[in-house]
């Protein structure tokens, strides 16, 4: 069994561009939603302005297939002159503790 893989994507728009970075992003995640080994894909708002998506993918191998398909192409076309700075993407890896069902994404 392969270990789910859950990543952060860290988008910052440029001035004024925050709720164009949302309609940006919201039609991707219908269509990302329907990858295969798509567990989470949402976006947050947090309180610094910047919009940050967590992802949660069934292997490291699905992610990848993720990072080089259409919904992640058209996305980063319809996000041009629109952020700050590039998108700040981690990978984690879980460390499972305390219960099963709260002690990892």
């Amino acid at each position: 069994m392969t270990n789910p893989v859950v990543v952060t994507a860290v988008f910052v728009p440029a001035a004024g561009q925050h709720d164009a970075v949302v309609a940006a992003l919201s039609p991707a995640i219908a269509a990302v939603h329907a990858e295969p080994g798509c567990l989470l894909y949402a976006i947050h708002d947090a309180p610094d302005g910047s919009i940050v998506m967590v992802e949660k993918w069934e292997s490291a191998e699905l992610l990848d297939a993720h990072g080089t398909g259409d919904a992640v192409a058209h996305l980063s076309a319809s996000l041009a002159g629109m952020l700050e700075r590039p998108v700040a993407v981690t990978r984690l890896a879980p460390i499972p503790a305390g219960t099963a069902e709260q002690g990892q994404l």
